[in-house]
């Protein structure tokens, strides 16, 4: 297992007593970006908190590897530790500590100055974290704040959820760099795991891989432009049932 960023294996989870993730089997290697597809309420989000261990969500039988390590019992803090990061679709807000204390904390004394230019979070570095930030503020300051975690995989619910064109063009031109997205596969440094609901990311993200979640499992894997474009004629039930018929045909 220690070959893979990620490997999840027959993962069930619960929140409160409602199973959410049912049976969720998923490797990405060093370098890879893969692209998680699926309707509102699917699970996909669950999935990434799952993977933090973050509080309230219970996994009730499966396992999670991060890097060859077991992460069974281990704090969100530790898991991060390993060299995995989250942005959130709806990151917290959080009064009386600025952005720029906030990245002082994590960032180990890294240099971000020109992550915070390319982002255009001059303005806001003064200011109380996420509070008052517009959709496109939020998520540019999630991914500063990725920058300044520096993980090996990244967990990014999202992110052009709710953002203007102009905003996704910023951010998506900071997600490839951290990604190396110019580099092959075999040189890059980091992985992702990138949640879409629209899958107007694909436009200026390449991803590697793409899955259609639904009803809290995977139910499909493939190309991610060819996964969106089915999903975009025939739904997600529909794409599904369209890459069964394929399948069946070769």
């Amino acid at each position: 297992m220690d070959t893979n960023v990620l490997d999840i294996r027959g993962l069930h989870v619960t929140v409160g007593d409602k199973e959410i993730i049912k049976g969720v089997d998923l490797i990405i290697k060093k370098g890879e970006v893969h692209v998680l597809f699926g309707p509102n309420g699917s699970g996909k989000s669950t999935l990434l908190c799952a993977i933090m261990q973050l509080p309230g969500y219970t996994l009730r039988s499966g396992s999670v590897w991060v890097r060859g390590t077991d992460t069974a019992g281990l704090t969100t803090d530790a898991i991060a530790n390993l060299g995995v990061g989250m942005s959130f679709q709806y990151p917290p807000r959080i009064k009386g500590v600025t952005l720029n204390r906030f990245l002082e904390t994590i960032s180990h004394d890294k240099n971000l100055s020109l992550p915070i230019a390319s982002l255009h979070m001059e303005p806001f570095l003064e200011r109380e974290l996420n509070v008052g930030f517009s959709g496109g503020e939020l998520k540019r300051a999630e991914i500063l704040k990725l920058y300044a975690q520096n993980p090996d995989l990244l967990l990014i619910d999202e992110p052009e959820s709710g953002v203007d064109i102009e905003n996704i063009a910023v951010i998506s031109q900071a997600i490839n760099g951290m990604l190396q997205k110019e580099s092959p596969v075999a040189s890059r440094e980091r992985s992702a795991l990138i949640i879409t609901h629209t899958g107007n990311i694909l436009n200026t993200i390449h991803a590697d891989v793409g899955h259609v979640f639904m009803d809290g499992k995977i139910v499909c894997s493939g190309n991610p432009l060819d996964l969106m474009d089915d999903i975009k004629k025939y739904g997600f039930a529909g794409c599904v049932a369209c890459l069964e018929n394929k399948k069946d045909n070769q």
